[in-house]
């Protein structure tokens, strides 16, 4: 769809220029304190307008104080410096913006908003809240639903005219289109789109062939290495920023299978789904993700490396879903207090916390309990390593894993299965009459029949529900929280309060020894420590 922006930029820039204006005439020159509050002014309405951000930059450094001159020490030869012009030219052809359109009910969630229906103005000065309403016709009503297009990046693979960009930008779009680097727009069909890796994969018929670009190898990366990031920050159109690899495996606690390459290269809202390249003009990430404590560009951004997502985009571009693998296991990190209570010499590997019955896992003989330390060869020093070989490992196929089991190692053989759907449980509602144990500070209830159906819990499963936990229970310190269900303790199954009570109770007496308990908390279980005096950690 294209919108004509031109009187809505006109009254802006008038709007902006007639501040600016008042703002330089409201000033004592003599007075730098003023000066400097008149200049944030006029960089404050640029910013909430969002438009004019150039002119208005460009103005407010002419005004600004001469740099200091440099001396010929601190010079740098221009020699000395690289020029991506050359990987610029071949790259980005390939680079286009993508517009999805969507319905919504919240404007501030989008990627970008189209330019015909601006933000809502709320925690915007009354004054230009007014304005803008009075130029832009605002919706009085935050619960109407509202059209909004999503502006993002996407980078083309194939001349064929297969495109990648990011799940969020297209997500639960009823019109998408792509708009190549000569203003040529595509209506693009979704072949396949996968949530876990926020990867999706477009296609467009040009009626001959495009440009495209080829993947690089994520993995020959070095921190350090100087990377291109091209994308279409709030919708201006592509744009070029340089960096370097920040640092390599970040897990910012996106989905199961985090890996990012983290970049410096300024990256802002409708840069996702763009392409970093390498120097040799190669994708070596997909731009997903910054760290932001502002909205804006910190220096912090995150890309899925290529050789995550080219498997991902190969599985959608011939099946239009992703297929991974499976085991069957509910896994935890082993922390040093676990280690100890598993006799483990290193805290390192992923501990079996749960077994889905008849699963691979289950089939292969590994169990509740088990610490799993390596994968076909690859050693395990936390679940993450194992959730990502898993996923990547032939479907049908035999896999030889290492397990910790008892004080010994063992080698175990399950046939990986292709991973199944999932729908998480949501957390109980609070039963009633619970059973008291006052010293705790928790309030206990056996696992009835009317809570295995809030829990979601099958007919067979046993244990005590943590009811309440005061804030200064001893247990606190230990990760248990209120709505978990103690289901073993010090590997034995407990299905009353007093037979949780007890061993905690003499733990606390003891001061020093420790409990192991298995905890199914939203229908996930994992271990955590009670240390009397030490504390416990759950991770």
């Amino acid at each position: 769809m294209h919108i004509n922006a031109g009187p809505r930029r006109a009254a802006l820039n008038a709007w902006a220029t007639a501040e600016g204006i008042w703002a330089a005439m409201s000033i004592n020159p003599s007075s730098s304190a003023q000066a400097s509050w008149a200049r944030r002014r006029i960089a404050a309405i640029t910013l909430v307008l969002g438009l004019g951000v150039a002119p208005i930059a460009c103005a407010q450094h002419n005004v600004a104080a001469d740099p200091p001159a440099v001396t010929p020490q601190q010079q740098t030869s221009p020699a000395s410096l690289p020029s991506f012009a050359d990987t610029v030219r071949n790259v980005l052809p390939a680079v286009v913006k993508i517009m999805a359109v969507r319905t919504s009910r919240a404007l501030g969630d989008e990627e970008e908003q189209d330019e015909g229906m601006p933000d809502s103005g709320q925690g915007v000065p009354p004054p230009l809240e007014e304005f803008l309403k009075r130029f832009f016709g605002l919706p009085n009503e935050p619960d109407v639903p509202t059209r909004l297009t999503v502006l993002g990046a996407g980078f083309i693979i194939d001349s064929a005219g297969y495109v990648v960009t990011d799940t969020h930008v297209i997500a639960d779009a009823r019109q998408v289109t792509v708009i190549l680097q000569d203003d040529r727009r595509y209506p693009a069909k979704i072949v396949g789109q996968d949530e876990v890796s926020d990867l999706a994969l477009l296609k467009i018929d040009a009626g001959s062939p495009v440009p495209s670009v080829a993947w690089g190898d994520s993995d020959a990366a070095r921190v350090g290495d100087w990377i291109l990031a091209v994308g279409n920050p709030f919708g201006l159109g592509s744009t070029v920023s340089a960096g370097i690899i920040s640092a390599r495996g970040r897990d910012i606690h996106a989905g199961p299978y985090d890996d990012f390459l983290q970049i410096d290269a300024p990256l802002n809202r409708g840069n996702s789904g763009g392409p970093t390249f390498n120097l040799a003009g190669q994708v070596i990430g997909i731009n997903t993700a910054i760290y932001t404590p502002s909205g804006g560009s910190v220096g912090i951004g995150f890309a899925i490396p290529s050789n995550l997502a080219k498997p991902v985009i190969d599985q959608l571009r011939a099946h239009g879903r992703v297929s991974r693998g499976w085991l069957g296991v509910q896994l935890q990190d082993v922390t040093v207090d676990l280690a100890k209570s598993f006799r483990l010499p290193r805290a390192e590997g992923a501990v079996v916390v749960d077994v889905t019955p008849d699963g691979p896992a289950d089939q292969a003989g590994i169990r509740q309990g088990d610490v799993i330390l390596a994968f076909n060869g690859r050693a395990i020093a936390k679940p993450r390593d194992l959730s990502m070989s898993v996923a990547q490992a032939p479907i049908g196929k035999t896999a030889a894993i290492t397990a910790w089991r008892g004080g010994r190692s063992l080698m175990l053989a399950p046939v990986i299965a292709e991973k199944p759907q999932a729908t998480p449980a949501p957390r109980p509602a609070t039963p009633e009459q619970p059973n008291v144990a006052a010293s705790l500070g928790l309030r206990l209830a056996p696992l009835t029949a009317k809570l295995r159906r809030e829990l979601r819990l099958p007919a067979t499963a046993t244990g005590v529900v943590v009811m309440e936990m005061s804030r200064d229970s001893p247990l606190a310190a230990s990760g248990l929280e209120r709505g978990d269900v103690i289901e073993e303790i010090n590997h034995r199954a407990v299905t009353t309060p007093q037979a949780a009570a007890a061993p905690l109770k003499e733990a606390l007496a003891a001061k020093g020894q420790s409990v192991l308990m298995l905890i199914n908390r939203q229908g996930s279980k994992r271990y955590i420590v009670f240390s009397p005096g030490t504390g416990g950690e759950l991770e």
